[in-house]
């Protein structure tokens, strides 16, 4: 319960019926009711409210790069984060199966219990209540990453980046494959020799390990701000 009642706490919304946040966090692998439905409803409302933060929030930005933006906000990997960041892990009711299969829930699963919370908030208080959590879901993504850089991939944005800086490109490598042939698990490690920085992303393919670690080294240089330098240059980032 002290799991909930702090999972509330961070969506900024409290429930009327907790068994809606329960079934929102009850994945197929443990239980015949599961989060399947609310998932499909709460993939509606996302998708509608990512539309209106955008509409208001880029009134000069055509619909072609809105469309490109709201893609990268609604996407796997992008829900995924926003439920680890939320420690949903922590609270979220899987198999033994799918636990023993990997040290880390797979990126599906814990984005789809966001959904599903979306879904459990339209029932419980309405659209306009679930509307507000996505928005304050979205929103520090949003204002985290430049709209010009938002719908390209973590390796994408970091290899624009570095060649903007006329730094050498990133090289990444496969230091764990592991996990099982119905659940594989990748750890790359990804290094940015000219800034000497480095990350490890783990994910269930090399792409998307790829991209976590990518993700990871852009938070890094974001982090340190104008003050990361090339090695014996004056290149800033």
């Amino acid at each position: 319960m002290d799991g909930l009642i702090r999972l509330e706490k961070e969506l900024a919304y409290s429930f009327k019926d907790l068994g809606l946040l329960k079934l929102a966090l009850t994945h197929r692998s443990f239980s015949a009711s599961h989060n399947e439905r609310l998932e499909f409803l709460g993939d509606s409302v996302l998708n509608c409210a990512a539309a209106i933060l955008l509409f208001d929030k880029f009134s000069e930005v055509d619909e072609g790069k809105l469309s490109r933006v709201r893609s990268h906000l609604v996407r796997q990997d992008c829900l995924a984060q926003i439920g680890r960041n939320l420690s949903l892990e922590d609270v979220l009711s899987v198999g033994t199966g799918e636990l023993k299969s990997s040290s880390t829930l797979k990126d599906s699963i814990v984005a789809d219990a966001v959904e599903a919370i979306f879904g459990a908030i339209l029932l419980d208080s309405g659209f306009e209540a679930a509307k507000a959590c996505v928005i304050r879901l979205l929103t520090p993504v949003l204002n985290s990453t430049p709209i010009e850089m938002l719908g390209k991939d973590p390796k994408t944005r970091l290899q624009e980046h570095l060649q903007a800086n006329k730094l050498k490109l990133p090289v990444y490598s496969v230091t764990v494959e592991g996990g099982t042939a119905s659940s594989p698990e990748f750890v790359v490690e990804c290094r940015v020799e000219d800034l000497n920085v480095k990350a490890s992303g783990r994910g269930q393919s090399r792409r998307v390990a790829e991209q976590v670690a990518a993700e990871l080294i852009l938070n890094t240089i974001e982090a340190q701000g104008q003050t990361v330098k090339a090695q014996g240059g004056k290149n800033k980032v």
